[in-house]
């Protein structure tokens, strides 16, 4: 009997360790010009410590399996985040060519693009009522065409502490807005992208019009999508860099916490 007792003791205690707590993954929909987006508020209910909030928008693909597990691990213990639908409740990419067709609207009318991450900083900070987000503390990261979104957020002159792009895509519709930035904006590229790497003189000549704290890597020898998993061709010019998306990662805390420390 003592002995199933302890059994039990132990099993009570292992279920209740931080270890074992699991990430939330709600779902968050808004509406906006009547189209409904359906995003995911992602965080460790395990503390009740108010943390950064984070709007996160994932690469062409939108909110997928793939894109919830990467926010999870971004999340941690650290953020809070908005894993953020840009299409719509209901498109989901299943391939490139949905892709394309899903992200084309979006870069034809950037300005429609702004409207929708700004909602979606918007809806960020409203969710800090239910969530332990510090709205004092609130930024977005991006992802190939999330990055172009995410850079997309700072130009339209949203209240964001910081704006993270990675392999992001550097165009703009208007070379002007960057003078409205008023987040420290962080783009890192990799030095061999052929997607992103040719906009590159235009984005520093725009960004140099900024009164905002700036800086864009160019990291050597990678390619773009150097941070997505699923990118797995050992030669294509789309390539998962297990280093370079440690490297990148740890840039991207350390601008954050700046950022947030910051006046």
């Amino acid at each position: 009997m003592r002995a199933l007792r302890l059994v039990l003791m132990l099993l009570t205690a292992l279920i209740a360790s931080p270890l074992l707590a699991k990430m939330v993954v709600k779902p968050v929909e808004w509406t906006l010009d009547g189209t409904t987006f359906d995003s995911r508020l992602v965080y460790d209910d395990d503390s009740t410590a108010k943390r950064p909030g984070l709007v996160m928008v994932p690469n062409w693909y939108g909110v997928n399996d793939i894109a919830i597990e990467k926010a999870k691990k971004i999340a941690g213990k650290d953020y809070v985040i908005l894993l953020t639908d840009m299409y719509g409740k209901g498109t989901r990419p299943k391939g490139d060519e949905d892709a394309k067709a899903a992200v084309t609207p979006l870069y034809k009318d950037r300005a429609m693009m702004r409207k929708r991450i700004v909602k979606a900083f918007e809806q960020l900070e409203a969710a800090a009522a239910g969530a332990p987000i510090d709205r004092a503390r609130l930024a977005a990261i991006g992802f190939c065409f999330g990055g172009a979104v995410a850079l997309d957020l700072a130009r339209s002159g949203a209240p964001a502490k910081a704006v993270v792009a990675f392999h992001g895509d550097l165009s703009t519709d208007n070379p002007a807005l960057a003078r409205n930035i008023k987040a420290r904006v962080l783009a890192m590229n990799g030095a061999d992208d052929a997607f992103t790497m040719p906009d590159a003189p235009k984005f520093v000549e725009a960004m140099k019009q900024s009164p905002a704290d700036w800086q864009f890597v160019e990291i050597g020898h990678a390619v773009h999508c150097f941070t997505e998993t699923e990118a797995t061709s050992p030669t294509g010019m789309c390539r998962y860099d297990a280093k370079v998306a440690a490297r990148s990662y740890a840039m991207m805390r350390e601008w954050l916490a700046q950022s947030f420390a910051s006046n």
